[in-house]
């Protein structure tokens, strides 16, 4: 195994982090709309802010090179978010 192998896997690693990311910052900018409904209660939009917040924070679980831990903290507010407003929201609304 050469050199040439190792940067062709870490490029693959490299887009595979690089898709994950971008689908996870359009599901956080989606979130957006529901942060705004008045029906979703207080205490999952506040989960919402501090999944953020330790998301960009210097202070993590697992070193930075592996972000599975801010990842999987913003995906755990983003599930609890969307089912407390799926919750919120009337069976036979759109």
């Amino acid at each position: 195994m050469d050199g040439t192998f190792w940067l062709t896997v870490a490029a693959v690693v490299a887009l595979g982090l690089a898709a994950a990311a971008a689908v996870l910052l359009v599901r956080v900018f989606r979130a957006r709309r529901l942060l705004l409904d008045a029906g979703v209660p207080l205490r999952d939009k506040a989960l919402f802010w501090v999944a953020v917040a330790y998301t960009v924070s210097p202070v993590d679980l697992i070193p930075d090179p592996v972000y599975l831990d801010d990842i999987g903290v913003l995906l755990l507010a983003l599930r609890s978010l969307h089912a407390s407003a799926a919750a919120a929201r009337p069976a036979d609304a759109p």
